[in-house]
């Protein structure tokens, strides 16, 4: 055992793997068994725990947890006092914000949020739910929801549920009516921990690297050759936000471009930059862009 260590959660459920996935491409290796709570990772000076994130804001507060990854949602579910170091945007299934929304059958005659005055609502987001209706002055029952809270959406009123895509809720023929809150996931510290140099040092670095990995998830390296005289119809193909770098090749009639791109943006870019006269186009994954 290290000799000083950082005591770190990982979300339990369906953004383990994920989690996983994203330290792994940050350069961590994590062993983790199917039924294990303290998986393994490939630096002796971190000790992981898996908690499920409705949790882990409540345990990194009270210092069990040094720092930890949960959803701002549930930091505000538990009104943690707990220090924001970094939003990490990724999810289950999309780099996109979640979304905990106020949703009620297709066949409800209920419109908008104050039609559900005196009424039921289920849902796991309870203290946020019951914030969200008082500043809307709407008097009502909200009901703790255990899971499969869109089954229960035909037992009370309306739900609060959370959702990516919003298939789910489709698929159980439910319809929006408001979003309550929106959240992404963040990494988190205990206040105390800050304040220890090597702790502190060991978390900025985490946060460094895995966001690093989330911001190289999307793009491609591209590298090509180009003819002194092509040049300026290159530049104006590339994207203008970005500036490649220029070197000198061994022929003098030639130059090498390097640049970072979109992901998305390279099949129509690479046969464009074809046609400009580049040559020796090659693309490449990235691992981490640090900014």
């Amino acid at each position: 055992m290290a000799e000083q260590e950082l005591k770190f959660g990982i979300p339990a459920g369906s953004l383990a793997q994920a989690t996983i996935r994203l330290f792994k491409r940050g350069g961590f290796h994590i062993s983790a068994a199917k039924r294990s709570l303290s998986p393994r990772i490939d630096d002796e000076q971190i000790r992981l725990v898996m908690l499920r994130a409705q949790e882990m804001s409540r345990y990194v507060a009270d210092g069990v947890l040094d720092a930890g990854i949960t959803g701002y949602d549930w930091i505000m579910e538990n009104e943690s006092d707990v220090f924001e170091v970094c939003e990490l945007s990724y999810s289950k299934t999309t780099n996109k914000p979640a979304r905990w929304v106020l949703a009620v059958p297709n066949e409800s005659n209920i419109r908008k949020p104050q039609d559900l005055e005196g009424g039921i609502v289920a849902t796991e987001l309870v203290n946020v739910t019951e914030k969200y209706f008082k500043n809307k002055k709407i008097n009502l029952k909200i009901e703790f929801s255990w899971g499969a809270t869109e089954v229960k959406a035909r037992l009370v009123d309306a739900i609060v549920e959370l959702t990516e895509t919003g298939s789910s809720l489709r698929q159980n023929d439910l319809r929006i009516i408001d979003t309550v809150i929106t959240t992404t996931t963040r990494l988190i510290a205990n206040n105390d921990a800050l304040a220890d140099s090597f702790k502190r040092q060991k978390i900025e670095n985490i946060a460094i690297l895995l966001k690093a990995a989330i911001d190289a998830a999307n793009k491609v390296g591209l590298k090509m050759n180009v003819k002194k005289g092509n040049l300026e119809s290159i530049l104006k193909i590339l994207p203008a936000e970005k500036s490649p770098t220029i070197s000198n090749l061994a022929d003098s009639e030639f130059l090498a471009l390097e640049v970072i791109i979109e992901g998305k943006t390279e099949r129509s870019l690479i046969p464009a930059l074809k046609r400009a006269g580049a040559s020796g186009i090659i693309t490449y994954p990235l691992d981490k862009i640090i900014h």
